[in-house]
């Protein structure tokens, strides 16, 4: 999908509540209260219209981290794999490139998330972290004057955008690939907001690994308290949280108290 479809198509879905896989949602929009600042985190939760549950455990844990994804797609596709019926792979927070946090069950609860080579085991971290996916295509490669997605193929060629539109990406290398998708302004203020909010209800340190470590694996990271992203956990086979993420942004978000 062309970089300049996805808010026409983020707002069909905001505005109809049906994903890729033609599923039904109910979309309420709230507003909770963030501990100790004068302040609120807006929200839309997002729940099956026929009342599955089949995607996400009942079952509290005590939360110690929170761990940053991003989907590799667009945000239809994203509600449609991350609700998947029996599946139980899921995350309790989505964020659109819009800036719309969609909350699909309770983030006292759990799915798994991690995968199965992940450090420390994907059920007991899974268990104990709460996962964050930001709706980003991701890595991207060039094809002529084009970045087309992972997707892509010589007969259906899936265009994101052009050289030209260096807005939409940065060119850095990572894991295999040389180019990855930007996120939005309002994502990076959305997961402000929610990280602030998240940290402080779950006594969650706000805390950033090293630069030197945040795109690396390491078997310390399941006892590290604050906030890291999917490829700490895992040494092959994902990009997320990958290089055109501005950390230091976030940092600065998270780091002074509200005013």
């Amino acid at each position: 999908m062309r970089v300049e479809k996805i808010q026409a198509h983020e707002e069909k879905f905001a505005a109809s509540g049906i994903d890729s896989d033609g599923k039904a949602f109910s979309l309420i929009k709230k507003s909770i209260e963030i501990f100790g600042e004068d302040r609120h985190m807006n929200y839309v939760e997002a729940t099956p219209i026929d009342g599955d549950e089949s995607y996400w455990y009942r079952t509290k844990y005590d939360k110690d981290q929170i761990v940053l994804h991003f989907t590799m797609g667009y945000l239809g596709g994203d509600t449609a794999t991350l609700t998947k019926k029996d599946y139980h792979v899921s995350v309790p927070f989505l964020i659109g490139r819009n800036g719309i946090i969609y909350n699909l069950y309770h983030s006292f609860y759990w799915s798994y998330h991690l995968g199965s080579a992940a450090v420390g085991g994907n059920k007991i971290r899974s268990r104990k972290t709460i996962a964050v996916e930001i709706s980003n295509i991701g890595p991207l490669i060039k094809d002529g004057n084009d970045l087309v997605t992972t997707y892509s193929k010589p007969e259906k060629k899936d265009v994101y955008c052009t050289l030209d539109q260096n807005e939409f990406y940065q060119e850095i290398s990572f894991r295999g690939y040389d180019y990855y998708a930007s996120f939005t302004e309002q994502q990076y203020q959305s997961l402000i907001i929610l990280l602030r909010y998240l940290t402080a209800r779950y006594k969650i340190p706000r805390e950033i690994l090293p630069e030197a470590d945040r795109f690396q694996t390491n078997a310390a990271v399941p006892d590290f308290k604050g906030i890291v992203s999917h490829v700490n956990y895992r040494a092959k086979g994902k990009t997320d949280f990958g290089p055109a993420f501005d950390w230091q942004q976030l940092i600065t978000g998270i780091s002074p108290p509200a005013s």
